[in-house]
């Protein structure tokens, strides 16, 4: 199953620049480890102790997965996986 995955700017430097990546999984969490397969540095910077950091957002076509089933929320072909880490300033 092919998700398109949205990498935020503040990710792309992990991403050799891309802003979009097509990964087959059937949950968040096959989707995110096959992005992490394809762009080693993506994982610690989004990843900790098997799950994410505390202040890293995911969505599945707009819905957050706090408030689904988390890393295992169903993905479907077709659908669009945000990441989007908490930004901090002041």
């Amino acid at each position: 199953m092919a998700v398109s995955v949205k990498i935020p700017t503040q990710l792309r430097e992990a991403t050799e620049g891309q802003s979009e990546a097509s990964v087959d999984g059937s949950t968040v969490g096959e989707v995110l480890d096959a992005l992490y397969a394809r762009y080693g540095e993506l994982r610690s910077r989004i990843a900790e102790d098997g799950g994410l950091r505390r202040f890293v957002n995911v969505y599945v076509d707009g819905e957050d997965i706090r408030f689904l089933d988390g890393l295992n929320t169903p993905v479907q072909d077709g659908d669009e996986v945000t990441i989007l880490p908490a930004v901090a300033g002041g």
